[in-house]
């Protein structure tokens, strides 16, 4: 029997109905590039070769990828890594087309891995992942929610994200401690705005403490007088403001700076 290691966040699904309806939301073709992150058991993986001639996948466990190695030869093309430090924009531009992501993401990285998958989103078709349900509910929500934070912000210019269903611990092995979901990330072919340089720096300052407003968390960012031609109450809190009205603060910064 295979052990889940901590150290990895493994949490290995098994529940065959949810497999099911994550396969059913990729609706994978032929001719797509999938990309399936932390494949563990294998579980997702048979369910997508069964559909597909070829995938490729990215597993840090050697033990693991040993086994999904014997067991699909040429069929999974595994590459033996930390999803963290994979290169997907370079493997897109190998294989000449964008990628279809697929996984149960390790949930003690998750926001990295966003992240690091947000960096080649012009190599990027869509992402199907499941996540800690609070994780996705942030990705969600909509400005004033208690759950709109940096990670709303940061990944609303080039994702339309749409939250699938929810999934009990009961489905993994070993269970965790959280439920989880399952969203569908699409990436958009043009960014809703234009990020100024400096964008995710304001951002990831306007909401390091959460109960400041805005004047106070950008302080060392934005003089008065950029203030009075924001259009945008410095006595706000972050949580208020749209992504776009972060940006416009970000430009205005930018320009401060010249």
């Amino acid at each position: 029997m295979v052990r889940a290691r901590k150290r990895f966040g493994q949490h290995f699904l098994h529940d065959p109905s949810v497999l099911e309806r994550i396969v059913a939301a990729v609706a994978p073709q032929p001719a797509d590039f999938i990309v399936e992150i932390g494949p563990g058991t294998g579980a997702l993986t048979r369910l997508l070769l069964a559909r597909m001639p070829q995938i490729h996948a990215v597993e840090i466990d050697r033990d693991l990828a040993a086994d999904l190695r014997a067991s699909w030869n040429e069929r999974l093309v595994l590459h033996e890594g930390d999803a963290l430090d994979f290169d997907f924009a370079a493997l897109a531009r190998a294989a000449g087309r964008r990628l279809r992501i697929v996984g149960n993401l390790p949930y003690n990285i998750s926001t990295p891995l966003l992240f690091h998958l947000l960096d080649a989103a012009d190599h990027l078709t869509d992402l199907h992942v499941m996540l800690q349900r609070e994780v996705i509910d942030r990705m969600v929500a909509a400005p004033g929610s208690g759950d709109y934070g940096r990670l709303t912000v940061m990944l609303s210019p080039r994702f339309a994200i749409t939250k699938l269903f929810d999934v009990g611990p009961g489905a993994f092995q070993p269970p965790p401690r959280v439920w989880s979901a399952v969203a569908r990330i699409d990436v958009l072919s043009q960014p809703r705005f234009e990020l100024p340089p400096g964008f995710a720096a304001l951002v990831a300052a306007a909401f390091s403490q959460r109960r400041k407003t805005l004047r106070n968390s950008l302080r060392a960012l934005l003089t008065d007088a950029a203030w009075a031609g924001s259009g945008i109450d410095p006595g706000a809190r972050p949580e208020t403001l749209t992504p776009e009205q972060f940006a416009r603060l970000a430009e205005l910064a930018h320009h401060q700076r010249l």
